[in-house]
């Protein structure tokens, strides 16, 4: 069940049709999951895979940009987008101890399919949350099968969301958390864009929960907290992946990453000190970048662009920020009961308990 399933509109702006980020034209998404158990311990785990321009960003970069509002985590390859606002590889987001290998994974899947001497080098970037409670993540089961997986089942079209991919063990408010996806499409008066998130959303305190600006997390504190005994309320990170097929230049992909931050605002997060949450915003709007592939010969000195006017900006902040907001509630309700090795109950947020509580605090379809 998805937000909009249960009648709940977030937001005045009008979805693509998959309500996804690959409702933008040429991105695809890709998951692998591991559930298993090793040695007594449970595995709940996985790889998702976002391609920009269906698996040819190094033929063909996009213009890119980085927001972070709060550094408790980590990524690989946002140096690079920060100083040449470039992003010419997959994006990949994982658990916090996987980092490693799903990176040198993603450089060696770029080493066998290109098979270009001009290529010598790869810097994929590489995100990640915590999945330590319904996860042994100190175990590091990820490996290149499950980045092999996910890069081979990436597709456009509708996305799997919550306990799947690298969302398979997190967890969102104190409820079962994961992957979540949604899209804004701009009216042509304001460009005709469109603007596609996806979340990890791992963070979160319950009481802080709000869904269309009700405070609804205020009564569903007495559904059980998975942190009742372990760990504490609010652990965890959120990362973020907006693409939009609008031409914005380096410095405005930054600045539409910025507008996460209001998302997951208005779902009650982001003033957690234990969060790392990190942001990363690309734009296919322009076609004619050349390849970033350093000793060519045949690069242009200069390459004309296109770009949306700061002036009339504004549409896509306010889509950026209600896809992240709308893709944060879509990755809860997808989200299923589990129970860790400790004991600890992590309950998912089913529809009717949301419509219940929404209700109880004034909200009205």
């Amino acid at each position: 069940m998805r937000a909009r399933q249960l009648g709940i509109t977030l937001g005045l702006g009008t979805p693509g049709p998959f309500n996804a980020i690959t409702d933008v034209p040429g991105i695809r998404v890709g998951h692998s999951t591991l559930r298993t158990v090793v040695d007594g311990k449970q595995v709940r785990t996985g790889v998702t895979v976002v391609q920009p321009r269906a698996g040819a960003a190094r033929l063909q970069p996009c213009f890119a940009g980085v927001h972070v509002l709060n550094g408790n985590g980590d990524a690989t390859g946002l140096e690079w987008i920060r100083e040449a606002g470039l992003l010419s590889t997959p994006l990949a987001i994982t658990n916090t101890h996987s980092v490693g290998v799903v990176r040198d994974a993603l450089i060696a899947q770029e080493r066998d399919s290109l098979k270009d001497p001009a290529v010598y080098w790869c810097m994929p970037v590489v995100m990640e949350t915590y999945d330590g409670l319904l996860n042994d993540i100190w175990g590091q089961h990820v490996g290149p099968a499950q980045v092999q997986q996910a890069v081979a089942a990436a597709e456009s079209g509708p996305v799997a969301e919550g306990a799947v991919g690298g969302g398979t063990g997190m967890i969102c408010h104190e409820f079962k958390g994961g992957i979540g996806t949604a899209s804004r499409q701009l009216p042509a008066a304001e460009g005709g864009w469109t603007v596609g998130a996806l979340v990890q959303a791992n963070h979160g305190k319950r009481q802080e929960l709000r869904v269309d600006g009700y405070p609804v997390g205020r009564v569903l504190v007495d559904v059980p907290s998975p942190f009742a005994e372990h760990g504490t309320p609010g652990m965890g990170s959120i990362v973020v992946i907006i693409a939009t097929d609008a031409p914005l230049l380096p410095h405005q992909c930054q600045r539409l990453a910025q507008r996460a931050s209001i998302g997951i605002a208005r779902t009650g997060g982001g003033t957690e000190d234990s969060s790392g949450d990190i942001f990363l915003a690309f734009a296919t709007g322009n076609h004619n970048l050349p390849p970033a592939d350093y000793g060519r010969k045949d690069v242009p000195f200069s390459t004309p662009l296109a770009m949306v006017n700061n002036d009339l900006i504004s549409g896509l902040f306010s889509a950026a920020a209600e896809a992240v907001e709308e893709a944060i509630v879509n990755a809860m309700l997808a989200g299923e009961n589990m129970q860790a090795d400790n004991g600890a109950q992590v309950v998912g947020l089913q529809g009717e308990v949301l419509l219940e509580a929404l209700g109880k605090v004034g909200w009205g379809r």
